[in-house]
């Protein structure tokens, strides 16, 4: 018996005893019903504590260390190896509080996320770039299932691998693993930008620069063009009607940045998503139409209409030139770092490259403190 049962029947009991000197025309009513009223609670109490099987008292204290604490539902996963399928995790990533003012200080980050086949060879790099910001960032890593990253315990890469699944240039399912990447992100409630990056590209400015750039910006980095050509409209399908006309039809580069709201857009979509599954297919790529259209659709006003990763097409071909250590200079960084105009938020603006690619593992001891500024 609980132990606050058993002091509130010795209580009866004791009460019992002492008015047991009244007479049934002594005692006052009040007593009568009081004592009948204990033996009755004891008896119910003893019967519903036995048949319940509960050994613990029934009342439980408010403060109890399994209460919902604030800092619990804002705690960033520990372990980003989970066992959740795409539906179940692009599900619970679509969660998004409708009171827009947070209830503590919220420190926003930007999200890196890396896309990859295998290792990260310029990680020396990356590291020195993300040192002394560990509250403003946080990374996360999609490579081929066959690869496991090893990392010491002291680098910020360390444990940032998520489950991954086989991904193919050109294939839909480079959109799933983006989409993945993006899942796992938007757990952290604290991201508020999100970065697509590959093994081989660079930042282009120190840390403080590109998070102030990203977080202050009014708009998401993703191109967005109305390409009439072959390369473009050309790789349209009538069969994406009605959800997609010829005129929604856009393309742009695989390498974007957007914020949380168009984060949210990309893993909660099902009306778009299986229409580009289906009929998608080389040589129209997913990658280079899916999240250009459908956010263009759901979310054009906030598009800045370009990415903020540099690449060299000069020399044709389906991919971009790879450097290598001997192409590494000052002159050759500042010329990438100023490389065009463009427009930050409604401004025109003299830097619009954050980041560049594809540069090979041989750039590595070039790429140093005094060529990069940090």
């Amino acid at each position: 018996m609980p132990p606050f049962l058993l002091v509130f029947v010795l209580s009866c009991v004791i009460f019992g005893v002492i008015t047991s000197g009244f007479s049934k025309r002594m005692m006052p009513p009040f007593l009568l019903v009081f004592v009948l009223s204990c033996v009755i609670f004891g008896v119910i109490s003893v019967y519903m504590t036995s048949y319940s099987g509960v050994n613990a008292p029934l009342i439980t204290s408010c403060k109890s260390s399994e209460n919902l604490t604030l800092e619990k539902w804002i705690e960033p996963p520990r372990n980003l190896m989970h066992n959740m399928t795409d539906e179940q995790l692009f599900w619970r990533a679509s969660f998004e509080p409708h009171v827009k003012k947070y209830p503590y200080k919220r420190v926003p980050k930007v999200a890196f996320m890396f896309l990859t086949k295998g290792p990260l060879p310029l990680a020396p790099l990356w590291e020195r770039f993300f040192n002394g910001h560990e509250e403003h960032y946080s990374i996360y890593i999609h490579s081929s299932p066959l690869f496991q990253l090893n990392f010491p315990s002291s680098s910020v890469f360390y444990k940032r691998q998520i489950p991954s699944q086989v991904s193919e240039w050109g294939e839909m399912n480079i959109c799933d693993a983006e989409r993945r990447l993006l899942g796992v992100a938007l757990l952290d409630i604290a991201n508020e930008r999100f970065v697509l990056l590959s093994e081989s590209c660079i930042p282009l400015h120190n840390f403080t620069f590109i998070y102030n750039y990203l977080t202050g910006s009014k708009h998401s980095f993703m191109g967005s063009i109305d390409d009439r050509g072959p390369q473009g409209r050309g790789r349209y399908s009538i069969n994406m009607l009605p959800e997609v006309d010829i005129s929604h039809w856009r393309k742009g580069t695989q390498w974007f940045e957007v914020q949380r709201k168009l984060a949210i857009l990309i893993v909660k979509d099902d009306k778009y998503y299986p229409k580009f599954l289906k009929f998608c297919k080389p040589p129209c790529f997913g990658d280079e139409h899916y999240f250009p259209t459908m956010l263009s659709i759901e979310a054009g006003q906030v598009l800045a209409n370009r990415s903020l990763t540099w690449a060299d097409w000069s020399r044709g071909g389906a991919h971009p030139a790879t450097f290598g250590g001997s192409d590494i200079n000052e002159e050759f960084l500042k010329k990438i770092q100023r490389a065009s105009t463009c427009e930050y938020n409604n401004n025109r603006a003299s830097v619009c490259y954050l980041f560049a690619r594809k540069f090979s593992n041989s750039t590595l001891e070039a790429l140093n403190p005094s060529v990069l500024g940090f």
